[in-house]
């Protein structure tokens, strides 16, 4: 119901709040081509040096620059990674789940901001996958999009606050789907730091967790499609 009246708030919009939604789409998107094609993250051993530098504020300045990286259309992929080969497992997939929530979260309330018709012209190639998934705004559909491989976590963040999903679904969901595939990443960047038989194994197990978890989550949001 929420949504149906954020929709009809939008199809009656005076033309200076259309306006404006325009306006924010083109600086939005600019933006995020600009990110995507004009900046690049530095190689893990350059961002590990850069990061131990701030010294005991490692762990809150990783945390900070994961969530920005998160909130655009550039590949975490490295910052986990990173992660890994600075922290370790452990404390890396701590600290990266919780960069790369905090970006989803923002990203989120920027897309509520922005409404659904200026994000969902962003959302480009990315649009009919996650318009698919999460029209019912289930848990399981957050999860099985946040877990498909090919699905960046850019669309979804942005699809989830422009399609109106729930906050008390979109949160816990989010986090539940985020910590797989980070640790699997994390995982990998500590046996570049320390290539053994235990780290090989941490990269096994949580790869294996990935896939186990990405099936039973399509299976389920399937389920529920059909319910």
């Amino acid at each position: 119901m929420a949504q149906q009246e954020h929709d009809d708030a939008g199809e009656t919009e005076s033309p200076w709040v259309a306006w404006l939604r325009n306006a924010a789409l083109v600086a939005v998107v600019l933006g995020m081509l600009w990110l995507l094609f004009n900046v690049e993250l530095p190689p893990a051993d350059e961002l590990q040096a850069a990061i131990e530098d701030f010294g005991w504020a490692a762990w809150p300045a990783f945390v900070g620059l994961y969530a920005i990286v998160a909130l655009t259309p550039i590949p975490v992929t490295v910052m986990a990674v990173t992660g890994g080969f600075v922290f370790g497992t452990v404390i890396g997939s701590g600290l990266s789940v919780i960069g790369a929530f905090l970006g989803a979260w923002g990203a989120y309330w920027l897309a509520r901001g922005l409404g659904k018709k200026t994000v969902l012209r962003l959302l480009g190639r990315y649009r009919s996958r996650v318009e698919e998934h999460l029209r019912h705004e289930g848990f399981e559909a957050v999860c099985a999009l946040r877990l498909m491989p090919g699905v960046p976590y850019w669309p979804v963040n942005y699809g989830a606050g422009a399609l109106g999903v729930r906050t008390r679904v979109y949160a816990p969901a989010s986090l539940l789907s985020i910590i797989p595939g980070q640790v699997s990443l994390v995982a990998i960047g500590n046996f570049i730091a320390e290539p053994n038989a235990m780290a090989g194994a941490q990269v096994l197990i949580a790869w294996g967790v990935v896939v186990l978890l990405t099936i039973l989550a399509y299976r389920r949001w399937r389920v529920a499609l059909n319910e």
